[in-house]
């Protein structure tokens, strides 16, 4: 079988965190720490392409406080994500449902004892904490998890792909990225590795150059399936 590992992002491909966990996990923490700052949905969307909760917070406090000096700046920022990763996880994750498909799929794979991984911009505890809420009899199987810890997910040479390939032991053509926008996309493609693309309402429309799959759910999807349509050459082979 040519497809022997999958990597998975997290935040809007395994589940729909943004919307469900880390929106009403930041405007918690604004009320809590007492600053006047609450995010629509529209106005998160928009907040997305900066990368990380940690600089969004940061940025929309610069907003309001222009005369902060960058040390005070950046205390402030600290303090709200620190607030927010404990609201995220101790109450946000719980709620969490998986996106259609992804429990099945990686119990078709564990089943199948492929490799599993995760690269993702989150922070791994948080990451830990959704995999043992919504997965836990298969939270375990997941190795490497790659978080904001280690490194940039965006960084032009994808350290974290090309990590993640080694303690595979696997050779980019064995491997599928699945993620759910275009700057995933291009850190999976930056490492040689094949991307499917599963959008959701937030990167539905956008442009996803070099996808060797675009869908919006991996709901009618199975490992067979993947294989087939990501691995062409394999399933040419196996007819031969």
């Amino acid at each position: 079988m040519s497809l022997k590992g999958i990597i998975f992002d997290v935040d809007g491909t395994l589940a729909e965190t943004e919307k469900e966990g880390h929106l009403p996990a930041c405007n918690e923490a604004f009320e809590q720490c007492g600053f006047p700052i609450r995010w629509s949905w529209e106005e998160f969307q928009k907040l997305l392409a900066i990368p990380g909760n940690y600089l969004r917070i940061r940025h929309a406090l610069q907003s309001v406080f222009p005369q902060w000096d960058t040390e005070r700046l950046d205390e402030e920022a600290r303090r709200v994500a620190t607030v927010k990763r404990e609201l995220y996880i101790n109450k946000y994750v719980p709620r969490l449902s998986l996106r259609p498909g992804v429990a099945r799929l990686i119990e078709q794979a564990v089943s199948r004892r492929m490799y599993l991984g995760i690269v993702s911009t989150s922070d791994e505890a948080q990451i830990w904490a959704l995999l043992r809420a919504r997965l836990p009899q298969w939270a375990s199987f997941f190795c490497p998890v790659l978080g904001k810890e280690s490194g940039m997910k965006g960084a032009l040479d994808s350290p974290l792909y090309r990590r993640c390939l080694e303690l595979f032991k696997l050779s980019p053509d064995e491997v599928l990225a699945l993620e759910d926008s275009p700057q995933g996309l291009e850190a999976a493609r930056n490492a040689g590795i094949r991307c499917a693309i599963v959008y959701n309402d937030y990167t539905f429309g956008s442009g996803f150059p070099g996808a060797v799959l675009v869908v919006g759910t991996l709901e009618p999807l199975t490992i067979d399936l993947l294989e087939r349509l990501c691995f062409p050459e394999a399933a040419l082979k196996h007819r031969d």
